[in-house]
């Protein structure tokens, strides 16, 4: 089994090295180990998006997460899957759980609404990123919470920065959304048609 020490190392790091393990190392068993519950989350849903069975293990404040499979096997999604897929793919990327500059108490409710106001891009909207302070818009008590959940029960990918929420303490406070890393965050950006930063 490839043994991957990723401890003490920032997203994507220990995504890339699992990446870079499971394309060189055919065996098709790895154990990455991750200090932090991110980076953990991160790895598992990577392996998992490569097709492998996944399971975590915490150890000491450590987080051993083990990969078994055959890598590659997760198939590509054929385009007859997607009966809509002439749609443009737009990915919206949210910086900040405000909008504009000047009254914060006004850029809250502009975001509140701009949130409440993206289900009208209809099935074009694809991907909506949360980044930086605009993490704390899928956490618990947050207003946004419940516009975000609707949006996820309609299909739109939500996904949420594993570092950001980290680095604010409110992973365990997420209630929307995917904890993500930004190789997920790249990737999303060059298979996207259009791309909104916010």
């Amino acid at each position: 089994m490839k043994v991957i020490d990723a401890r003490g190392l920032a997203c994507p790091a220990p995504v890339l090295m699992t990446k870079d393990a499971v394309e060189t190392d055919a065996a098709g068993r790895v154990r990455v180990i991750v200090d932090n519950r991110a980076s953990g989350e991160n790895v598992s849903l990577f392996l998992e998006s490569r097709g492998f069975q996944v399971s975590v293990e915490e150890q000491g404040g450590d987080f051993h997460v083990t990969g078994e499979g055959t890598p590659g096997a997760a198939a590509a999604p054929s385009v007859s899957q997607f009966p809509d897929a002439d749609l443009k793919k737009i990915m919206v990327m949210v910086t900040t759980d405000r909008m504009g500059y000047g009254d914060d108490e006004l850029g809250l409710k502009l975001m509140l609404s701009f949130i409440k106001t993206l289900k009208e891009m209809g099935s074009e909207l694809w991907r909506l990123v949360l980044v930086n302070n605009g993490v704390k818009l899928a956490v618990e008590g947050s207003a946004a919470l419940a516009d975000l959940l609707s949006l996820a029960a309609s299909g739109v990918t939500i996904l949420v920065c594993g570092t950001c929420l980290t680095h604010f303490d409110l992973l365990n406070a997420k209630q929307a959304g995917e904890t993500t890393n930004m190789l997920d965050i790249v990737t999303a950006m060059q298979l996207a048609d259009k791309v909104v930063n916010i």
